[in-house]
């Protein structure tokens, strides 16, 4: 077993470059003693290593974005069951309940994912959860459009930084080849808790009705699912967080959980924590940055409507509120199979991301085309939710293309602006999305539904540039790797000691893009 007496518990010691020239850097000291750490440890001990750390993580992360997911998008169940009339909601009133929600998810994402950087993110993570199940507790208990607005206004802020903590937590405990499944594995959750959390509620709402309960379904619901993301919090806070913070890895286990990730090249948390303004304007000069913005906003204005509006397109389908609610099931079912299987295949197939990604655009977008121009009339409703219930698997390229800001931004700063303008993508989507389903367009909603195959299409434009963006960058660096006379492994060891040193990918030539 190695000996670290040379450092401080749970952490990687790397020279101080802060002072040098921008530019300059001096590889030998993180060569010889950062990446030297990993040599001591096998895979054997790394694969028992990762068990350990799947089964606490896993688990909570799953729960904590399938319940926040469910806790997003219940309004739309809510709505069935007198959310609307009890709060006296008028023309787009409803919609805007929507939009609210992530025009202020979109005010604190940039606040919310340097608190995330600068401070412990176990805690962070926690102290929004807080907020945003207090929130819930309190909807159940508004009686107007102004405090319903206020609320969800509250919830958007405190559910802003769920994914991009989540997905810096990935990247710190995980190498880049198990970035996608992992992520996969969590984000899946949301399938799972529709369903789940849909017989719930399924239940609730049956029972207040049956019984004449003297408090209203839509308020029970809101009751039940705060409950539920209060007791996750608890757990979430003695939990998550990065390998520096949590209490349940031993110091050595701490090292060898860092030395496990050496390799993806992007760094150290250690190092990470410092703001960097070149790193920040490096940003906006990184072509990758704008193509995961433009897959975020194609992919999210769809979901913004869906998401919104999903219960209620069953209805106009020809079905009842009781039935449209057992008849989504079927959707989230498929929605579990297929990032399940997406999971298992990219832990077997390296660099298939992209053609993943594609498909699960293209195919919503002829679902959601056919769906929209069929009419509304009994003999085509099983065609329409058969072509709806296709549109569940276009998450996919968006969770997929939220990986890359793991796999393939190197520099702690950097990858914060990158995440936070993706997720700024995701608000605007989101926002514009609820709004393109107008009152006035229905019961066939055929704007809104048009308009979401047509992002779905530009996204695959999107997705094939992208794609396109990486192979060339990674052949030109070959090119240049092959013209040094350095051999890969030289390479990879200089790659890590750049990445150690908290270095941008764009300034490490020896950095390879995953895809």
């Amino acid at each position: 077993m190695a000996t670290h007496e040379a450092h401080s518990p749970g952490s990687i010691k790397l020279c101080d470059h802060e002072d040098k020239k921008e530019g300059s850097i001096n590889l030998q000291p993180v060569v010889s003693i950062a990446v030297g750490q990993q040599e001591p440890y096998t895979e054997a001990q790394y694969r028992k290593l990762t068990r350990k750390i799947d089964a606490y993580l896993i688990p909570i992360m799953f729960f904590m974005y399938g319940i926040q997911q469910t806790d997003k998008t219940s309004i739309s169940i809510q709505a069935l069951f007198g959310m609307r009339t009890d709060t006296h909601l008028v023309g787009q009133q409803f919609q805007w309940l929507t939009t609210i929600f992530y025009l202020t998810y979109l005010i604190g994402e940039f606040p919310s994912t340097w608190l995330l950087q600068r401070y412990n993110t176990g805690r962070v993570l926690s102290a929004y959860m807080f907020g945003w199940s207090a929130c819930l507790l309190c909807i159940s208990a508004c009686n107007n459009f102004t405090q319903l607005m206020v609320l969800r206004g509250l919830q958007g802020i405190f559910e802003c930084n769920v994914t991009p903590g989540f997905l810096l937590i990935t990247g710190s405990w995980y190498r880049t080849s198990e970035h996608a499944n992992r992520s996969l594995f969590w984000q899946s959750s949301q399938s799972f808790f529709s369903i789940v959390c849909n017989l719930a509620l399924y239940g609730i709402a049956r029972y207040v009705v049956g019984h004449n309960g003297t408090v209203a379904a839509w308020r029970c619901i809101s009751l039940f699912l705060g409950s539920l993301t209060m007791v996750g919090t608890i757990v979430c806070f003695f939990i998550v967080g990065t390998p520096d913070e949590v209490r349940w890895l031993s110091v050595e286990e701490k090292i060898m959980a860092k030395a496990r990730v050496i390799e993806n090249q992007l760094g150290d948390e250690s190092t990470s924590k410092k703001w960097k303004w070149d790193q920040f304007w490096e940003c906006f000069r990184d072509p990758q940055v704008y193509f995961m913005f433009l897959n975020t906003f194609f992919a999210c204005v769809p979901n913004g409507g869906i998401t919104t509006f999903s219960s209620l397109l069953y209805v106009t389908f020809g079905f009842d509120s009781w039935q449209s609610m057992l008849y989504g099931l079927p959707r989230y079912a498929m929605g579990i199979v297929a990032f399940v299987a997406v999971a298992f295949y990219l832990r077997k197939f390296q660099n298939q991301r992209m053609y993943v990604m594609i498909i699960s655009s293209v195919l919503p977008c002829v679902g959601l085309l056919v769906m929209s121009l069929l009419p509304n009339i009994p003999k085509h409703k099983w065609v329409k939710w058969g072509m709806f219930d296709m549109t569940v698997i276009f998450s996919l390229a968006l969770f997929l293309g939220w990986s890359m800001i793991t796999s393939n931004i190197a520099g702690g700063t950097k990858r914060t602006v990158a995440s936070s303008l993706t997720l700024i993508a995701y608000c605007v989507g989101n926002m514009i999305g609820a709004q393109v389903f107008t009152t006035a367009d229905a019961p066939r909603y055929l704007t809104g539904t048009i308009v979401c195959s047509a992002c779905f299409a530009a996204e695959v434009v999107t997705i094939a540039l992208w794609g396109a963006w990486y192979v060339y960058e990674n052949k030109r660096r070959d090119r240049v790797a092959e013209a040094s006379g350095r051999s890969k492994e030289e390479e990879e060891r200089l790659g890590q000691a750049l990445g150690l040193q908290d270095v941008t990918d764009l300034k490490n030539p020896h950095f390879r893009y995953t895809f």
